[in-house]
């Protein structure tokens, strides 16, 4: 025979025991109501996604180029549909002026690519941006380096710290192009190595995932490929230069390849 408080502990148990199961069962959603994150979350450094991984939302572009795939966003030419001009995709949410962003990156040996931003879109060009591009190449001659697409050129090649300077008589006709020779600003002054040419060119990945840091604050511009410094311009030309602007990233004129770009993130300084 049950003692009475032998019988008040056993008839609360089940009580206990249904509520417990009730309350587990009420924590855990059904995986249908699962949320994917959204691209444009803040998250807790500052940084905001901007590709969500799944479509081209917020990115706009010529498809014949440019889709999601596994991830990334990719950017393919074929041997039908060879460019005549670059071609870029272009981030709707905004024209960042002092920023800094991380994105990874993957590009067939064949590929020309690169990351424009504080650029402008081409009236007479569909889809083209001229501005600062951080320079990507799947020969790895360029990735790192700072080149304005049709604009100054190249600004810094890789391993490069500048001073850019001011071009002759500008506002006459012709002069931004004087300005030019054998593809790079001659109103650049060289003030620094940031390493051997060499030594720079083995931090980057051949045919695998590299990570691509940008960081323009006021005048000054630097790129990081994989954590090193591959270049650094301050930009004190006041006629040519630009302090916001789109943000996009490119397949280049050339023979057929690929390119990809995952986990781009961008905080606003």
């Amino acid at each position: 025979m049950k003692s009475s408080l032998q019988s008040a502990f056993l008839n609360v148990i089940p009580g206990c025991f249904l509520s417990a199961i009730i309350i587990l069962g009420g924590c855990k959603k059904p995986a249908e109501d699962i949320q994917e994150v959204p691209a444009d979350t803040v998250k807790d450094d500052g940084f905001v996604q901007i590709f969500d991984g799944k479509t081209l939302a917020n990115w706009e572009g010529d498809s014949t180029y440019w889709r999601v795939q596994d991830g990334s966003l990719m950017g393919e030419v074929t041997p039908a549909t060879l460019l005549k001009s670059n071609t870029f995709i272009v981030w709707q949410g905004g024209t960042p002026g002092d920023f800094e962003l991380k994105a990874e990156f993957r590009i067939a040996e064949a590929g020309n690519s690169g990351i424009n931003y504080r650029s402008e879109m081409l009236p007479d060009v569909p889809h083209a941006l001229r501005g600062y591009q951080a320079d990507i190449d799947g020969k790895r001659n360029y990735t790192g380096q700072n080149y304005e697409e049709r604009g100054r050129t190249t600004l810094a090649y890789r391993g490069e710290e500048v001073i850019i300077h001011a071009q002759d008589n500008p506002g006459e006709p012709g002069s931004l192009k004087a300005n030019v020779k054998n593809n790079a600003w001659t109103k650049r002054e060289i003030i620094k190595s940031l390493g051997n040419g060499d030594s720079l060119k083995s931090v980057i990945k051949t045919g695998d995932w590299n990570s691509c840091r940008i960081i323009a604050k006021g005048n000054r511009l630097q790129h990081y490929i994989n954590g090193v410094l591959m270049s650094d311009v301050t930009d004190s030309d006041t006629v040519n230069r630009k302090m916001s602007g789109l943000l996009g990233v490119q397949v280049h004129v050339g023979p057929p390849m690929t390119v990809e770009y995952r986990n781009i993130l961008l905080k606003e300084l």
